[in-house]
């Protein structure tokens, strides 16, 4: 567990989804969490599993549907060089010019690090967002996932900088 945090529940699993409110629009979903400020309560994330949905065949056209997960609020799915996003997924299908039969195609920011870290990251504020979007699709595609981890409670000096840290890298 890390330094300056206290766990006070066991692991939990949280899910959720998301869809786009047309084709190939972004849309993000705020996810609440439920902790108490008061407490300085913060969650502390073991693993994330994202699935975005697959994208359509669509004749000459390369299709995809991306997903993120991310501790703040977004304009665009995230990748993993934003520092608030913790997971980060995307199902492609490409196609050539002219071509019926495309290649698909799974780009994922590792669900789980590969090594044996303690944790993924540390929500500090009350929720997470979770965002999706197609491109080439003819109709609206959706993301669905879950998020593992555990609350604890944080010293006043460590919540502080977490909330600080959160908040001002959005």
């Amino acid at each position: 567990m890390p330094t300056g945090l206290k766990q006070t529940s066991s692991t939990i699993a949280i899910g959720f989804g998301v869809t786009e409110t047309g084709a190939n629009t972004f849309t993000q979903n705020q996810v609440d969490l439920n902790l108490s400020p008061l407490d300085r309560e913060v969650f502390v994330v073991l693993s994330i599993n994202l699935d975005p949905a697959t994208p359509e065949s669509v004749a000459g056209t390369t299709t995809t549907v991306g997903m993120s997960l991310t501790t703040t609020s977004q304009t665009a799915v995230a990748q993993l060089d934003n520092s608030n996003c913790l997971a980060s997924s995307a199902n492609v299908i490409r196609q050539n010019a002219g071509s019926v039969d495309g290649v698909a195609f799974q780009s994922l920011g590792s669900e789980t690090p590969p090594a044996m870290l303690e944790y993924v990251g540390i929500i500090a504020t009350n929720d997470f967002f979770v965002q999706v979007q197609g491109t080439g699709n003819a109709a609206a595609r959706n993301g669905t996932g879950k998020l593992y981890g555990y609350r604890a409670r944080a010293s006043a000096d460590i919540y502080a900088a977490l909330v600080q840290s959160e908040v001002l890298s959005a």
